[in-house]
């Protein structure tokens, strides 16, 4: 049912908020998918993310930061549902797919995101879920004695790779889902090297302030750490720190700047500390040895964090990702046969949703108002039911009556919908009241109510198509994947499941395999 009001809202990317473009003219580009978010609410409480962009657009927001404030706005606006198209991916893997695989859920799944419909056949929620168990259970040990599905060197590299992983857990990983779920807890604990240089000290150099360069900040904090290290005393005021410092750092706002980044930070195994002086109002400094403090642990702390490297780890999941995951040499009867065909399950399940249940409210006995929830049935001419509008939620007086009732329905849907705008209420399914009747009399609040009325002419439901699709993985309706048509019997299918590659145009004439085989039968002519 296409809404009269949509509202779109965004966060534009760096790059396109830049040098006042959008201050000047207050257009904003609504195509594309650059935008940090972007996001849109029907006037009747649905919404859609439309997108959402982190690091990849220079946004100083991770993508989590990005969905908690996206989940908070909807909550906030009252939103009934929400869908998303996951799509998302990186270095090269399919988010949906390893967040699903090592957790059970996708990465959206996080703020109550679960699975909306499928596509290529997948159905139901049944179906997608048998996929995951499937996936998750199948056992390492049966991975690491499949010899004979990968080359030598493929099997060399899986062999080093699962007990390094085994090692580092301190527990027993049984299951490819205990791997992949082991891998991406394993991520968020190693510290990300910085790709331009090796620096150790992500905090300080992230700060906007920060204008030199990284090995520069850290030689600084070297010279620091160790003036600390030669002082007398245990506090030492910031002066003195400056000026012993200032015989190795000509840069007097590199030095001001590491002096003012470096408080209560950790740098290798001694701990800054930085307060003031209560009684002479003076900054000072003082160095902890951490190390002392927990000598059991350190040991521990190395195994886990420091016996693989970040870019390590990624260049391990990524290689069971596609060796295992997404390999599509499928062998009959074999486990990789299971969890090719369960990965594509998954892959094919992109379509999530999100029930806010906005619409809910509770009687309020302090105005003596009530609630009820009221929908719209069209009718065709034959009196068959076509189409039925969600529920809105109507408080009403204890003493209104069916003609209260009536108005107010008439206009929430009038201004809510296109296809409505002349909408008349005629009548109201499995009920017979008169105009004057009270309606807390007649029905108890929270009830649903149904008006009925005859389907205007016009556009009145976006989404509608009359494709006669029957495609070979079952699907039997338009699923929004691309698509060809048989110019023959004009039965629409899916281009991947004729063997159509991705990245080939649709043919401009395509026969289905039953009008080819029917074409083939046909005799020769003399």
């Amino acid at each position: 049912m296409i809404c009269n009001k949509k509202y779109h809202f965004v966060l534009p990317s760096k790059a396109k908020s830049g040098g006042g473009q959008y201050s000047n003219s207050n257009l904003i580009e609504l195509q594309g998918e650059s935008h940090t978010l972007h996001g849109v609410f029907h006037s009747n409480g649905f919404g859609h993310l439309l997108c959402i962009n982190g690091s990849k657009t220079g946004s100083n927001l991770t993508g989590y930061q990005i969905m908690e404030f996206w989940d908070r706005l909807c909550s906030g606006l009252g939103a009934r549902k929400v869908s998303l198209k996951d799509v998302a991916k990186k270095m090269g893997m399919d988010l949906r797919l390893l967040h699903t695989v090592a957790s059970g859920k996708p990465w959206f799944g996080q703020w109550g995101y679960a699975f909306g419909r499928g596509t290529h056949g997948v159905n139901n929620q049944e179906t997608y879920q048998s996929a995951i168990k499937a996936i998750q259970n199948i056992p390492l040990t049966l991975i690491a004695h499949q010899l004979g599905f990968f080359t030598s060197s493929q099997y060399e590299i899986i062999q080093n790779i699962l007990p390094r992983y085994q090692l580092l857990s301190g527990h027993s990983l049984i299951t490819l889902g205990d791997l992949f779920h082991f891998m991406l807890e394993l991520k968020l604990r190693i510290p990300k090297e910085n790709n331009v240089s090796s620096s150790h000290y992500p905090g300080i150099m992230s700060d906007a302030s920060c204008r030199w360069s990284p090995k520069r900040v850290e030689m600084a904090i070297h010279v620091v750490v160790e003036a600390l290290k030669r002082a007398e005393f245990q506090w030492v005021s910031r002066q003195h720190v400056r000026d012993v410092a200032r015989a190795y750092i000509g840069d007097t706002g590199l030095l001001d700047f590491v002096l003012k980044s470096l408080g209560n930070h950790l740098v290798g195994k001694y701990f800054v500390r930085r307060c003031l002086n209560p009684v002479t109002k003076v900054l000072e400094y003082c160095l902890e040895d951490v190390s002392r403090a927990f000598p059991m642990q350190e040991p521990l702390l190395v195994k886990a964090q420091h016996k693989v490297s970040w870019a390590q780890l990624m260049k391990d999941m990524f290689y069971m990702y596609v060796n295992i995951l997404r390999d599509d040499r499928h062998q009959n009867g074999s486990v990789f046969a299971t969890i090719g065909v369960a990965s594509r399950i998954i892959l094919d399940s992109k379509y999530l949703v999100k029930e806010y249940h906005g619409e809910k409210a509770t009687n309020d006995e302090t105005n003596k108002t009530k609630i009820v929830y009221c929908a719209v049935v069209l009718k065709n001419e034959q009196e068959h039911e076509t189409t039925t509008t969600p529920y809105h939620c109507f408080a009403l007086r204890n003493s209104a009556i069916f003609d209260d009732l009536k108005y107010e329905v008439e206009k929430m849907f009038r201004e809510t919908y296109l296809g409505l705008r002349n909408f008349v209420a005629t009548s109201i399914r499995n009920m017979n009241p008169k105009g004057s009747d009270l309606v807390f009399k007649a029905v108890k609040p929270g009830s649903r109510i149904e008006f009925e009325c005859m389907q205007e002419l016009g556009i009145i439901c976006e989404g509608l198509t009359t494709m006669d699709v029957d495609c070979v993985c079952g699907a039997k309706e338009d699923d929004g994947e691309r698509m060809v048509a048989c110019d023959v019997c004009q039965v629409w299918q899916h281009t991947r499941c004729v063997q159509i590659p991705e990245s080939d145009q649709v043919p401009t004439i395509f026969l289905c395999s039953a009008c080819e085989q029917g074409i083939l039968s046909l005799p020769c002519l003399p």
